[in-house]
């Protein structure tokens, strides 16, 4: 420890370089409590010209197999610096660059400490920014891929994605001493986690690995775990073969031995009594077949143990088999979720042609309704021309009949006047001449009531017509409108179900909003519970970090656990963060969901509104119409009546010629 110590001071002096008090005082510390081969200079602040000096130190150090430098603060010169002394170093095994922010430059130079040295078995690099750097990462990876003696290797933290991950996956397949690896809290992501997979089925020896907080899927990370014991359970067998083999081994040399030793015990007899040569043979060569039914017992074991190292071997391709199955297991389960999917995207495509062929429907039964209802006015209109022929008969009969009156009038005025005319002659001409002229006019006058009696009842029938004829259109036109109330009455009942129906349409998508909502709701107060813990977390923290500053200077090793500890939870912290961060986006994912489902559900309402309002301006058309129409038939019912009224009324002429 003192050499080490002078040969610090020595190259700080020769480099001009200022001896750093921290580092001399964590010395003189390991020096007094006899630490022995570990160098402990955790938390302390290392310059980029002390890191100089002890890369210098170490190049040739032989005291220290374990080297702890978390915490240090180191800038990339200097850790290339440090890194580039150990690379001939043969004696530091552990060592511990943990929080040092470690970036391009430092992950070549440990590429490169990778390559060049022949004993380190642990690094932890834990807390860096190691994989923000593709191209240096792989200079890291390619030396962990032809490394030859390192066994544990931590890269928690170091901002790893899955770009990175396909690159360390590609050094473990061509690494075969790595027994332990710990990724955590990466970004490492399900393509990451398929690489390993990958990776795993070339490499035998990794038998521990971590890949908690990288957001792979349970399914892979309990493949992960299946080939983790795989390996285990294949390097168990490996050392157990090899332990046998060692057992083996020495019995075989045990033997040989005592073989020498018989030998050259048989050979002293041979010199010493010759004259017991066939009886020494004898016994020398029963023992021989002795020591050779030995040899055939053990060569017996040996085939044994070979049998059953064939054995393990089958297992092994057996577990290999089993993997592949279950790897086959879940491409078929994704084609089935594909499929599943896939039969969904038919149901709603099948769904939304339903909706489609339903309103086709309704417009079909819309225009089949217009069309009736067309129909119908057709057929009022033509009731209405006949109404109105029927009136045109009607007013031509009494017009014939008041000229028919009229020419009665005339006539008999006529007669009257040449009655008195022959009167005034009948004084003066004979009497019989007057007689005859007073039948000839009698006759005349029975032939004129003749004609009148006709006339009437001419008249009569022509009434009697249009009576019948009058009611008939009534009977026709209650018909119609009967059949147009029942026609309405479908119309307003059909309409109405289907009122009901997007009534309830309507109800259940209010249903799923509320539900959306609540589930938007319970997110949103999980989201807020969690902020209250981080919030605790975090003043939990300040007042932890409060309490440090209050310490004293003494308790440095204290402090620097307590850092380390404090690390490890804002680590955690971290995680729960990035956790939250993705929990946030679900529900900005659900809320942005939500706003499309309502504008789609309010643009559904809206529609379904306006035909509602449609429908119900139809309706209320319709109605219109039908009361306009009853309307003006009963305008012209009642005309017609005050028109036979009349007609009636003023029809009878009563005449009786004066004899």
């Amino acid at each position: 420890m003192e050499d080490f110590r002078r040969t610090y001071l020595r190259l700080c002096k020769e480099g001009g370089v200022d001896p750093q008090e921290s580092v001399l005082a964590q010395l003189q510390e390991t020096r007094r409590a006899a630490a022995g081969s570990r160098l402990d200079l955790r938390g302390h602040s290392l310059s980029v010209d002390t890191c100089a000096v002890l890369g210098r130190v170490l190049h040739k150090d032989t005291l220290f197999t374990e080297l702890a430098l978390s915490d240090c603060m180191l800038t990339e010169e200097g850790a290339k610096l440090l890194l580039n002394g150990l690379c001939a170093n043969t004696t530091v095994k552990v060592l511990d660059l943990k929080g040092n922010n470690l970036r391009s430059t430092g992950a070549e130079a440990l590429g490169k400490l990778l390559v060049r040295n022949k004993t380190l078995c642990r690094l932890v690099l834990e807390w860096n920014a190691l994989g923000m750097w593709e191209e240096a990462f792989s200079v890291f990876c390619e030396g962990l891929a032809t490394n030859a003696c390192l066994t544990q290797l931590d890269l928690r933290n170091n901002q790893i994605n899955h770009q990175g991950a396909s690159e360390l996956c590609l050094a473990l397949k061509r690494n075969s001493t790595l027994q332990e690896l710990d990724v955590r809290w990466n970004n490492i992501g399900l393509l990451g986690g398929r690489s390993f997979l990958e990776a795993l089925q070339q490499n035998r020896t990794l038998t521990h690995l971590e890949m908690a907080g990288n957001n792979i899927p349970s399914d892979t990370l309990k493949a992960l775990e299946q080939a983790m014991d795989h390996n285990s359970d294949r390097q168990s067998t490996v050392r157990e073969s090899r332990s046998r083999t060692q057992v083996l081994s020495k019995e075989i040399q045990i033997l040989k031995e005592e073989k020498g030793r018989q030998f050259l015990s048989l050979m002293e007899t041979i010199d010493k009594q010759r004259d017991e040569m066939g009886r020494s043979t004898r016994t020398t060569s029963i023992h021989v077949g002795q020591l050779q039914e030995a040899l055939n017992e053990r060569k017996s074991v040996v085939n044994s143990l070979t049998a059953k190292f064939q054995m393990t071997e089958a297992a092994l391709a057996m577990s290999e088999q089993k993997n592949h199955n279950l790897g086959e297991l879940l491409t078929r389960v994704k084609t089935e979720k594909d499929e599943q999917r896939e039969r969904q995207s038919r149901e709603r495509k099948k769904e939304q042609e339903d909706s489609a062929l339903r309103e086709g429907k309704l417009l079909r039964e819309i225009t089949s309704m217009s069309e009736t209802n067309v129909q119908l006015k057709n057929k009022l209109e033509k009731m209405e021309s006949r109404c109105k022929s029927q009136q045109d008969q009607i007013f031509e009969l009494k017009q014939e009949l008041t000229n028919s009156t009229a020419e009665l009038k005339l006539r008999l005025a006529q007669a009257e006047e040449r009655l008195e005319m022959e009167k005034k002659r009948s004084k003066h001409v004979h009497c019989g001449f007057v007689c005859e002229s007073e039948r000839a006019l009698q006759d005349r006058i029975l032939k004129l009531e003749g004609q009148r009696i006709q006339l009437e009842e001419e008249l009569s029938r022509a009434k009697a017509a249009c009576v019948t004829e009058r009611a008939q259109a009534e009977e026709e036109q209650g018909k119609v409108r009967v059949q147009v109330r029942l026609e309405e009455q479908q119309r307003v009942s059909g309409l109405e179900e289907k009122l009901r129906g997007l009534r309830q349409s309507r109800d259940e998508s209010q249903s799923h909003c509320s539900q959306q909502k609540q589930t938007i709701a319970e997110l949103q107060a999980r989201s807020g519970q969690q902020s209250i813990e981080t919030d605790g977390l975090r003043r939990r923290i300040e007042e932890l970090q409060q309490e440090l500053s209050g310490k004293d200077q003494e308790k440095v090793a204290e402090v620097s656990r307590v850092r380390v500890e404090l690390q490890e939870q804002m680590g955690h912290l971290q995680a729960e963060r990035t956790a939250q961060g993705g929990l946030k986006e679900k529900i900005a994912a659900l809320e942005r969901e939500m706003k499309v489902l309502a504008s789609n559900h309010r643009e559904a309402t809206l529609d379904k509104e306006s035909e509602i309002s449609s429908l119900f301006e139809k309706l209320r058309l319709r109605e219109a119409e039908i009361q306009r129409m009853r309307e003006d038939e009963a305008q012209r019912a009642s005309f017609l009546q005050n028109a036979i009224l009349t007609y009636v009324q003023g029809s009878p002429l009563h005449y009786s010629p004066k004899k």
